[in-house]
């Protein structure tokens, strides 16, 4: 009994060693089939590999009393220490209010407006209007961040600028838009959904066009409308698109960028403009203190990817709709 028991395992595992040979062969056939396309991948993978992972080395930095002279290895270790300065820093809750609230905002409006966007286009019946309007949507983004701010401070300037002047016309004084705490955050966000809203509303577009019409057919057959169609064909059907652009959006709510704060704010608005990435800046690169800079980077991704991955996970229960 055990020789056969015996024979039967030798032979189970001949059987295993020839389908991982087989499986080897036909993955080997297939990579030489593609090597043409793996060759034009390979620039990106380098790219992907100098820049995005081999500068993670320098997460070390976060944990260490980091000197330039001595290098990253060199440097001593001081634990958690440059995590505990930032923490108990006076500036740690108005920079994490002011970058969640940046964030926020900025995801409640400058989300569902490229959606919409999308759907009033998609629903036009007067292609030329249709394609003027997408051409001029499109054309800020290819608008520099520097031009696209210093635009929006020409709107708002309060000796001439065309916001002041429609203030001005209707009986009302002038704003100082550019000083006010209170209207930062209004500015950013509406100057990214001046320059976004075209070039985000592409991905949607693709989702549009590729409903089958077939469904509005049978919604006219059933007495659908125009805003009924919307509401129970056309966004339905483009659903998991939006909930993967929402995933995506979540993840980064609090990965709010220094160019644009940095050419917008100034001394007066620092209570509601002042985020981490803006600190980084000033106490990290300016101020030389590269370990708390960062240490505050460090903690903002680790925030971020908790966002993401609770996000990812709520939308597959709830929608079964996930990254991954």
């Amino acid at each position: 009994m055990r020789e056969i028991q015996t024979t039967a395992s030798v032979v189970q595992q001949g059987i295993e060693e020839v389908g991982l040979k087989s499986k080897f062969i036909a993955s080997y056939r297939k990579f030489l089939k593609s090597r043409q396309l793996l060759v034009l991948f390979l620039p990106g993978l380098i790219f992907y590999l100098l820049f995005r992972y081999a500068p993670m080395y320098g997460i070390l930095i976060a944990f260490k009393k980091y000197s330039p002279f001595l290098g990253v290895s060199a440097s001593p270790w001081i634990g958690l220490d440059n995590f505990k300065n930032f923490f108990n820093s006076p500036d740690f809750l108005i920079l994490f209010r002011n970058t969640f609230l940046i964030g926020f905002y900025n995801l409640l409006w400058n989300f569902p407006a490229p959606i919409i966007f999308a759907i009033i286009l998609n629903e036009s019946r007067m292609p030329k209007i249709k394609k003027g309007v997408q051409t001029i949507s499109y054309l800020p983004s290819f608008l520099s961040t520097v031009i696209v701010c210093s635009m929006a401070i020409d709107f708002l300037s309060p000796s001439g600028g065309i916001i002041n002047r429609i203030i001005q016309l209707f009986g009302g004084q002038s704003i100082y838009f550019m000083i006010k705490p209170e209207w930062f955050r209004t500015v950013y966000v509406a100057t990214g959904m001046w320059s976004g809203i075209g070039t985000s509303s592409i991905v949607y577009l693709a989702a549009l066009t590729n409903i089958d019409p077939q469904l509005y057919e049978a919604g006219r057959v059933d007495g659908c409308g125009r805003l009924r169609a919307i509401w129970h064909i056309t966004i339905p059907s483009i659903l998991p698109t939006v909930v993967t652009m929402l995933i995506l959006n979540v993840g980064s709510i609090i990965n709010v960028g220094y160019e644009k704060i940095l050419i917008l704010y100034n001394a007066a608005t620092y209570s509601t403009s002042d985020v981490f990435s803006t600190y980084v800046y000033r106490r990290g690169l300016q101020g030389g203190n590269f370990g708390l800079g960062t240490a505050v980077g460090l903690f903002n991704s680790v925030i971020a990817l908790i966002l993401l991955l609770t996000t990812n996970t709520i939308s597959r229960k709830l929608t079964e709709t996930s990254l991954w």
